[in-house]
């Protein structure tokens, strides 16, 4: 038996929801939120396996709520269920790690297969969800390339030449070798380069040197 807590400040919603999964026998139904500081207390005494929380209540919101029970009981499978797909929402709702994000709009059915999902360990997102994540992710990654291919023009020559022999995994004596420097010179040259490019390591380096195009 699955059990599931479902929060959402609108009465008809809940009871519709609680509708759609009495349907199924393998789910049952142990407690019901308002907003998202009952919700919390509700997982603090019920334990469910699952979470069911709207985004917009008043207090405590389903994002918060969801950040809250993330962290104090991680076993507990948290989704997201709303009528709100706006990005700033997804984006927060992936950080706090929640394990679905289901529109109000959809098949109301799909609700069940996605809490059996997620309790066997899925991630489930209905597909405008996963379609904007995907863009988030692409926006952001090419953002992350166009910042990394300015920011190495600081770099000498030799210096870009350094970093992008990072990129590929060689080490000091390696890179030193390669381009006919004594290692002591090349480990001079990564300290130029992390400090100029604000780098904490080599891992850092490596990972910029791929996004700056410097790999091949």
């Amino acid at each position: 038996m699955i059990r599931i807590l479902i929060a959402d400040d609108q009465p008809l919603v809940r009871a519709g929801l609680r509708t759609v999964l009495a349907t199924d026998p393998e789910l049952e139904i142990v407690a019901e939120a308002q907003d998202g500081r009952s919700a919390l207390e509700a997982v603090e005494r019920w334990r469910p396996d699952v979470a069911l929380l709207d985004i917009r209540m008043p207090g405590m919101d389903g994002l918060a709520a969801a950040e809250s029970i993330r962290a104090r009981h991680p076993a507990v499978r948290v989704m997201i269920i709303t009528t709100f797909d706006e990005d700033r929402y997804i984006a927060r709702a992936v950080q706090a790690g929640v394990h679905g994000f289901l529109l109000k709009s959809g098949d109301p059915y799909e609700l069940i297969g996605g809490v059996k999902a997620v309790m066997n360990g899925g991630t489930v997102l209905a597909p405008p969800v996963a379609h904007r994540i995907v863009g988030l992710l692409h926006g952001r990654e090419l953002q992350d390339r166009l910042a990394a291919r300015t920011a190495v023009q600081v770099l000498t020559p030799r210096e870009r030449d350094v970093l992008a022999l990072l990129g590929a995994g060689l080490s000091n004596a390696e890179i030193g070798q390669r381009l006919h420097l004594a290692e002591g010179t090349v480990k001079i040259h990564v300290s130029a380069l992390l400090g100029k490019l604000g780098l904490a390591n080599r891992v850092q380096a490596a990972v910029y040197a791929y996004r700056a195009g410097l790999t091949g």
